[in-house]
Parts: C-alpha cells; structure tokens; sequence
C-alpha cells in the first residue's frame, strides 16, 4: 500500500517509535520529539501496536468500507444501454427519471 500523501512516518519509523518506547524504555514525549510527530500520535501508535503487534503499525486503507447509497445495478445498466443507443446525458436522465448528476457520475 502506497504511504499516505501526508503521513510523517513510514511503517519502519513507527516500528522504531514503539520498539523506542518498549524496548528502550524512553518516555513517549520524548520518543514523539525524536520522530518528529506529536505524543498524541506516538500513543496512538503504541495503542495499535499493543492491540495487534507489529502488523497494527502498516497503513490501512482509507476506502469506506460499503457504499449504503451506491446506485444500483440494473440502473447504471440501464444508462449505459441508453448510452449505446446514442442518447445525451440529459436525454437518458429525462428517460430514467434520474438527475442528471447521477447519469453524468455514471458516464
């Protein structure tokens, strides 16, 4: 997984934070100011790495996990077989009853 465009540390940087913190026995404020990151993120890091070990220090994804009002199926077939028969964006809403908005995200 690609590291986040603003995340400060890298999986190794938190695995050193923690293993500072457990291991070494430094305090977590300073350990937070040798890493750069405040001490609220350092015990976040070891509150994952606590829960779960080294594994809970990887990036996760930030993809929602469903999508509740996700338009169906059959509608977005609908407008792409619209689409094939060559009509415009605003045709195909008028004909589905859709928004415009919802045909246009689709296309």
């Amino acid at each position: 997984m690609n590291m986040h465009e603003n995340a400060r540390m890298t999986v190794h940087g938190r695995v050193l934070l923690v293993n500072r913190i457990v291991a070494g026995g430094w305090r977590v404020a300073d350990a937070a100011r040798a890493a750069g990151i405040s001490e609220r993120t350092a015990y976040k890091w070891l509150a994952r790495f606590r829960a779960g070990g080294e594994r809970m220090l990887h990036d996760r994804s930030s993809a929602p996990g469903r999508m509740p009002h996700a338009t169906p199926v059959a509608t977005i077939e609908a407008v792409e077989g619209l689409r094939r028969r060559r009509l415009s964006g605003p045709a195909i809403a008028r004909e589905l009853g859709l928004p415009r908005s919802t045909v246009g995200a689709i296309l």
